[in-house]
């Protein structure tokens, strides 16, 4: 990383100037939450000043006075990220845009919706079906920030059918490290129109601009839709029949696969039984959660009895209909813990969330619990099966950090290797960080990574903004 100047009370002065004294944050008033993201185990380090900004203006004045001053600024939303990409690395100012969270407008006959970037996804969602719309993109933490979403290029369970965010960002507001600010894209339907610099800011974790608006586009919201749970013997014939389900016709909105201990651990921890482990007297150790939807309840039903007919021929004891709101729900909320179930139960915790093939799915996953196996590592997984995105935890417990980190390390330098050769991408949708940056590089190779460099160089030629990120 570059070297930097310190935040002077002078500076610190004419940051509260522009954005108020109560959102200026320094020293004991600074929330150790702020030094880190949801992986802390990625390291930490405090702010010397967290600003709160509420516009396009004030977070422009930011980084002017920021890059006149060489001060760094690393922006971070709901801190819900997994790969250290809101740690402050090199101190100086944190900018959260939490209190940028309004919805701003809707465009009924365009279909889109125009947020600022503190506003949190299951906000968003719920106000979307309100206005009779579907906003897609479902990433599993629905606390998280649509800026931060964009910025990750978030997922999600839906991505098989509709895609990941970055198909949904039709316009944004950017305020560049210099503080000039863009407006990038348009509320329209398509562009042939030179490089797409929209695209590349999605996805660019805060590397290369601050986001301060965006138009997000939207769908009529289907009239209905249900899940089943397919329950198979093990993970290997349950992810076989993915692409079977893929190839029917079906247009799945999501197809998950979840592992039994997966679902012991949910049910204890949540008291939410409704995914069952014995079928027709066969233990269950492996399931398949897919969701249809669309405009009508009887042709829902025709596509799942082809569903059940695949199913079947792959081994599946049965397919449970979830077709009830209640249980819908308690499904999904059974779906949505893995995560949350994990951290309760687990002392340090590593991450990936690899995205591979369809088909070599079940070979990573065996690949990955044996080389848990050789390096003492307790491996959790799950995921989404119709696009390759695998979720897997490294956990341990009754261990020392350094030790634990150590052996993980040996796991995660393997997974990735895995992972080249089986044509796969180091994150699907969580991104990179710092946390996965070495793995990127040999992932993409050095031209490529010299290139992604060159791009951040062009955007920040100071560093300032979220130093120490993806390829800096």
């Amino acid at each position: 990383m570059a070297e930097y100047n310190q935040l002077t009370p002078e500076l610190i002065a004419e940051l509260e100037n522009i954005v108020g004294g109560d959102n200026c944050l320094t020293g004991e008033d600074i929330n150790e939450d702020y030094s880190h993201d949801e992986m802390p185990i990625y390291g930490t380090h405090m702010p010397d000043a967290v600003v709160l900004p509420a516009n396009t203006d004030e977070v422009s004045a930011i980084m002017k006075l920021a890059s006149a001053n060489n001060i760094p600024v690393t922006v971070r939303g709901a801190g819900t990220g997994l790969v250290g990409g809101s740690t402050p690395l090199a101190g100086g100012i944190a900018l959260c845009t939490m209190r940028m969270d309004k919805i701003l407008e809707y465009d009924e006959n365009n279909l889109f919706v125009r947020v600022q970037p503190g506003v949190r996804l299951c906000d968003l969602a719920a106000d979307a079906i309100d206005h009779g719309f579907m906003y897609p993109p479902d990433p599993g933490e629905k606390t998280g920030s649509i800026g931060g979403n964009v910025s990750t290029n978030a997922g999600g369970m839906r991505a098989v059918k509709y895609g990941t965010t970055r198909d949904y960002v039709l316009a944004m507001t950017v305020v560049l490290p210099s503080g000039e600010v863009l407006r990038l894209g348009r509320e329209v339907a398509k562009t042939s129109s030179g490089y797409s610099l929209l695209h590349l800011m999605v996805g660019s974790e805060g590397t290369l601009g601050i986001i301060t608006e965006l138009s997000m586009k939207l769908i009529p919201n289907p009239k209905e839709d249900m899940s089943f749970i397919l329950s198979f013997s093990d993970i290997q014939t349950a992810i076989a029949a993915v692409p079977k389900i893929k190839l029917a016709g079906l247009n799945p909105q999501s197809i998950e696969f979840m592992e039994r201990d997966i679902v012991d651990s949910s049910a204890e921890y949540t008291g939410n039984k409704i995914i069952p482990t014995v079928v027709d007297g066969n233990e269950c150790g492996a399931y398949i959660l897919v969701t249809l939807d669309g405009n009508d309840e009887d042709e829902i039903f025709q596509r799942a009895e082809t569903l059940a007919e695949i199913g079947e021929e792959a081994g599946a004891f049965d397919t449970l209909v979830i077709e009830h709101p209640a249980d819908k729900a308690a499904v999904w909320a059974a779906r949505s813990a893995f995560l949350t179930v994990i951290e309760a139960e687990t002392e340090h915790l590593d991450e990936m969330d690899v995205v591979v093939p369809v088909d070599k799915i079940a070979e990573f996953l065996g690949f990955i619990h044996d080389t848990g196996v050789e390096n003492d590592v307790l491996i959790r997984s799950f995921g989404h099966a119709g696009d390759g995105n695998l979720h897997i935890y490294c956990c341990g417990n009754n261990i020392e950090r350094e030790a634990f980190l150590e052996k993980s390390t040996r796991v995660m330098h393997a997974a990735y290797a895995k992972c080249n050769e089986l044509g796969g991408q180091v994150s699907g949708e969580h991104g990179i960080g710092h946390a996965k940056k070495e793995y990127l590089r040999e992932s993409v190779g050095d031209t490529a990574f010299s290139l992604l460099s060159s791009i951040k160089q062009a955007f920040d030629p100071k560093g300032i903004l979220n130093p120490g990120k993806v390829c800096n």
